[in-house]
């Protein structure tokens, strides 16, 4: 078996072209791992009799904060989508591929697996109804199951924005955190104002990955100064400006640093953006090894169908659990360290049911349904006017 799967990654390692920056794929496939870990982490679903109800540890154990701290990569997943979707657009148009057909095929990249997501609730919503579940708990079990849909609807507008993205400084939708924020919180404005972060706030990791684009985040120093004015300015905020210390949503907490963003979200995005660009070099010496990259290119090719269904399969394995009765770590009250010792022995379980989702439903990545190569090891012929790593057939 060894030896078979060596032979495997040394194929997908030799298909892979030799222009590809393998570190992009790295940095994707690591902001994968973190959102799916960090929601399996703090989300719990306790069972109150027939009741279903959503919790969090972080509701009874603050001081696990630093946990959301290490698995709240969201910023990194903009980063490298603000990158790829500039150099792909910059590509399209050295070879002539107008914009409405560049713009098509990325949102049907990325809405592709959709589908399959909202038409399974909508059947698992109507049966529930009819068994007659309580409304909370439908409510409860469709709002998780459909929230990372918002994440989607802001990438794809970002997305079909990039061609006025290309030039625009970070600084600028930086600014305008800021001054929501200074009116939400200083100056007593309504709090509806917080939704224009849900764009702007997104918008500064994006430009940061078209600034990688332009070639201005080459010198490592570029990373040392996001890094450090990031980290620096979150403390600031945590400890003097009364931003909360998770870069989560806790359940019944007053102000989210996440829903929408804050300004402390993105300044801590804006320090993740910068270990990531320092770590680019380490990465693409750890991607010369053949296996490493092969399971890269493999969490690259269903970046998408992880990223929709790890909620489903969590949620999957709390019902299927009901069956045993209240099991620790899965219907319990998450307040103490045995829930996190029991939620850590889960994981493995959560993990099989999120590849039985794959293995059914990441063919709606593939787009039109036939059999794709790997974006990881598939890209287009550069021109001479494109002479970085190639958007894949698929990059999300």
């Amino acid at each position: 078996m060894r030896r078979g799967v060596r032979r495997g990654a040394e194929r997908i390692d030799a298909a892979t072209p030799a222009h590809r920056d393998r570190a992009v794929d790295a940095l994707r496939a690591l902001a994968v791992f973190g959102v799916v870990l960090g929601h399996w982490l703090v989300t719990a679903l306790v069972a109150d009799g027939r009741t279903l109800r959503t919790a969090s540890p972080l509701q009874h154990l603050p001081w696990l904060a630093p946990v959301s701290w290490l698995f709240q990569t969201l910023a990194v997943f903009f980063l490298v989508g603000g990158h790829v979707a500039t150099r792909g657009y910059a590509s399209a148009r050295a070879r002539g591929i107008p914009y409405h057909h560049w713009l098509r095929g990325r949102l049907a990249r990325l809405f592709g697996p959709v589908a399959a997501v909202l038409g399974l609730w909508t059947v698992v919503t109507i049966v529930l109804l009819l068994s007659g579940t309580d409304l909370a708990t439908v409510r409860t079990l469709v709002k998780l199951a459909l929230s990372p849909l918002w994440f989607l609807l802001v990438f794809a507008a970002l997305t079909a924005a990039t061609p006025l993205l290309t030039r625009l400084h970070p600084l600028w939708p930086l600014a305008v955190v800021l001054h929501v924020d200074v009116l939400r919180f200083g100056l007593g404005g309504p709090a509806r104002l917080g939704w224009i972060n849900l764009a702007a706030g997104w918008l500064v990791p994006y430009t940061l990955g078209a600034a990688w684009t332009r070639g201005e985040l080459e010198h490592r120093r570029a990373g040392r100064f996001l890094l450090v004015s990031g980290t620096a300015a979150t403390a600031a905020l945590v400890a003097w400006g009364g931003y909360p210390a998770s870069m989560v949503g806790v359940p019944g907490a007053g102000v989210s640093n996440l829903n929408p963003p804050t300004l402390a979200a993105v300044t801590f995005g804006l320090a993740q953006c910068g270990l990531a660009l320092l770590l680019r070099e380490r990465l693409r010496g750890a991607m010369r090894r053949p296996v490493v990259w092969a399971a890269v290119a493999l969490v690259n090719l269903s970046a998408m169908t992880v990223f929709l269904w790890h909620q489903t399969a969590l949620m999957a394995t709390t019902a299927t659990g009901l069956l045993a009765g209240r099991l620790p770590g899965l219907h319990t009250v998450p307040d103490g360290l045995g829930w996190v010792a029991a939620r850590l022995a889960w994981l493995p379980v959560l993990a099989v049911a999120l590849g039985l989702c794959l293995a059914a439903f990441r063919s709606g990545e593939r787009g039109d349904g036939r059999r794709r190569p790997s974006p990881a090891v598939h890209a287009h012929r550069p021109s001479p006017s494109d002479r970085g790593p190639a958007e894949g057939v698929r990059h999300v």
